[in-house]
């Protein structure tokens, strides 16, 4: 056991919960649900179209230039304007019909279980993430890991999302830690490396995409959750 940390900060989505892997197998039983080949010339067209979008979208909402009910009507939306069907209550069915599946979904990203197991018993465990109070808390009971964790503290709590301090010092004043004996584990650079790197807390980069070239060093830098037992 390190004797450097006690808490460790974890983000959910696609650090522990397989956000991309179960948004996608959503998506396409949507898709084939509300007959979506009627509109689009394949399920990965209207991905793209959406993928796209979503991005942007999120930006803005980190940006707070749109509410979250904004982002998500015109990311469901969105795609269905580009092919020049703009049913705004079709998009608003799927969208909900999406949102009350995927947190059913129970994908964990690699040796995400074994790693919670080793740690619990160890540290103080605690979700930070960006994620939507009606969904993560869903997404961690279907998953079976919510019993790991000490708290979960999302950008919603305040309406500020990482990689902005506040949400940094509010994550530490909820759960009654220390900047100098917590580690934030992340796999978004800007979100979760660099807001932990910006308030002066160590940080444990998850690299799943393999990236070459970093802004700056980061604590740790790993491309298996599993690496983490190496040095907690």
């Amino acid at each position: 056991m390190s004797r450097r940390y006690k808490n460790i900060f974890f983000d959910l989505d696609d650090t522990l919960w397989a956000f991309s892997e179960n948004a996608y197998d959503t998506f396409q039983e949507m898709y084939h649900k509300y007959a979506y080949d009627r509109f689009f010339s394949s399920f990965d067209h209207f991905y793209q179209l959406y993928q796209k979008r979503n991005v942007e979208l999120w930006e803005e909402y980190g940006q707070g230039k749109i509410t979250k009910d904004e982002l998500n009507r015109q990311r469901f939306l969105y795609p269905l304007e580009q092919v020049g069907w703009g049913d705004a209550e079709l998009a608003k069915r799927f969208s909900d019909d999406f949102f009350s599946v995927i947190p059913t979904k129970a994908k964990l990203m690699p040796h995400a279980r074994e790693v919670l197991d080793y740690l619990s018993g160890r540290y103080n465990l605690y979700i930070l993430s960006n994620g939507f109070q009606e969904l993560q808390c869903h997404k961690m009971r279907s998953a079976g890991i919510d019993g790991y964790f000490r708290k979960v503290v999302l950008s919603d709590d305040i309406g500020v999302l990482k990689p902005h301090a506040p949400i940094f010092h509010f994550a530490l004043s909820a759960t009654q830690s220390y900047l100098e004996d917590s580690l934030m584990v992340g796999d978004n650079w800007e979100n979760d490396v660099a807001g932990a790197y910006g308030v002066g807390m160590h940080q444990a980069f998850f690299d799943v995409e393999g990236r070459s070239e970093l802004p700056f060093k980061p604590t740790y830098h790993i491309k298996d959750l599993k690496e983490l037992l190496t040095f907690l």
